[in-house]
C-alpha cells in the first residue's frame, strides 16, 4: 500500500508517525508543498497511490476521477474544513472519505481570543513599531463588558465563545443550526445573522465556508457596524470579501482586522491587503500545536486503516 500524504502540519511532524505506517507495510509519500498543491500536479501523482490523506489541496472532482482511473481506494481529510473536498464525487465514485472533526476547537479558538487581545491593546502595531526603533504608547480597549459576534457554533465557535465570555464580553452568536443547551442560551445572546451587527466592538468568524457563508461579511453588512470595529477571521477566507473589507478599512468602519485565512492562499506578494499596518496577518495555523496535530493526525490514519482494511 502507498499513501499520498499532503497535510502541512501532518508532514511536519511526520516522524511521529512512520512507524505506524511501517508497521503495516505501508509505504508513504510526501511531495515538496508550501501549502497545497495543484490540480493538475494532484491528477498526475495521485493514481500512484491507494490512499491519501488531504491538507487544504482542491480535492477535485477531476482529481478523484484520475484517482480512481489509478489505484486510489480511500482518503481522509485531515482537520476540519471540508470546502476544499468534492464528497459528491467520492460518493460517485465509490471512494470511501471521512474528515477529522472536533480535533481541535480549542486550538483555534486560543487563536481567535489571542487576536482578539491583540487588536484590543494594539499589541501587533506596538510590535511593529518598536522593530522600527519606536516607541509607541497607543491607547487600547479594555475588553471587559464589550460586545464581540461569534459567526458559526460548532466546535471551534463554541470554544470561541466560551473563552470570550470568561473575559466578561457580551456575546451574540449567529449559527441557524447552533445546537446550544440551556446554559449557553443564558450565557449568549443567539440570534439571526445580521441582527445586531451595528452594536458590536468585535466580530470573530468561525464558521465553515459552504454556499450559504461564502462572502457573507461583505459591503452590506459593513455598512451596518459600529465605526471602530475590529475583525478577526479563523475559518475561511472567503467568509470575509476581502476588497470589501479593505473598503470598510478606508472610511474607519473597520478599525482593525486579524486574518488567519485568505482567499488564495499563501497570501500572495501583490495583494493589497499587505498595505494596511492594522491589518494582522496569520498562515492559517490556528490548528498547529502539537497536542492538536498529533490528534489529528492519529485519527486521519485510524480512519484511512479502517478503510483499507488493515
Amino acid at each position: 500500500m502507498r499513501v499520498l500524504i499532503t497535510c502541512p502540519p501532518m508532514i511536519k511532524r511526520i516522524d511521529e508517525f512512520r512507524s505506524i505506517f511501517e508497521d503495516k507495510g505501508v509505504e508513504i509519500h510526501i511531495p515538496n508543498i508550501v501549502q497545497t498543491l495543484s490540480e493538475d500536479e494532484l491528477i498526475e501523482i495521485l493514481p500512484k497511490f491507494d490512499a491519501w490523506i488531504i491538507g487544504d489541496d482542491p480535492a477535485t472532482e477531476r482529481v478523484f476521477e484520475a484517482g480512481k482511473a489509478g489505484n486510489l481506494k480511500a482518503a481522509v481529510k485531515w482537520g476540519v474544513g471540508v470546502d476544499n473536498v468534492n464528497f459528491k464525487a467520492c460518493e460517485k465514485l465509490s471512494i470511501p472519505i471521512i474528515n477529522t472533526p472536533q480535533m481541535f476547537g480549542a486550538e483555534v479558538a486560543n487563536i481567535a481570543v489571542g487576536y482578539v487581545i491583540g487588536l484590543a491593546r494594539e499589541l501587533f502595531l506596538i510590535d511593529q513599531e518598536v522593530k522600527k526603533g519606536n516607541w509607541i504608547k497607543p491607547a487600547g480597549l479594555s475588553i471587559k463588558d464589550k460586545k464581540v459576534g461569534v459567526i458559526g457554533f460548532g466546535d471551534i465557535g463554541r470554544h470561541t465563545a466560551k473563552y470570550l465570555k470568561g473575559l466578561d464580553m457580551d456575546v451574540f452568536v449567529y449559527d441557524p443550526f447552533a445546537n446550544k443547551t440551556e446554559e449557553e442560551e443564558r450565557l449568549y445572546t443567539f440570534t439571526e445573522y445580521p441582527n445586531q451587527i451595528g452594536e458590536l466592538d468585535f466580530l470573530v468568524a468561525t464558521c465553515a465556508l459552504t454556499p450559504a457563508t461564502k462572502n457573507m461579511v461583505n459591503r452590506t453588512i459593513f455598512q451596518q457596524m459600529k465605526p471602530g470595529i475590529r475583525i478577526v477571521n479563523v475559518s475561511r477566507g472567503g467568509i470575509i470579501n476581502e476588497k470589501d473589507l479593505m473598503d470598510a478599512m478606508d472610511v474607519n468602519i473597520v478599525y482593525s482586522a486579524a486574518l488567519d485565512v485568505f482567499e488564495i492562499e499563501p497570501l500572495t506578494a501583490d495583494n493589497p491587503l499587505r498595505k494596511y499596518e492594522r491589518c494582522v496577518f496569520g498562515t492559517h495555523n490556528g490548528s498547529n500545536t502539537v497536542e492538536g496535530v498529533r490528534r489529528a493526525s492519529h485519527k486521519a490514519i485510524e480512519h484511512l486503516f479502517n478503510f483499507l482494511n488493515i
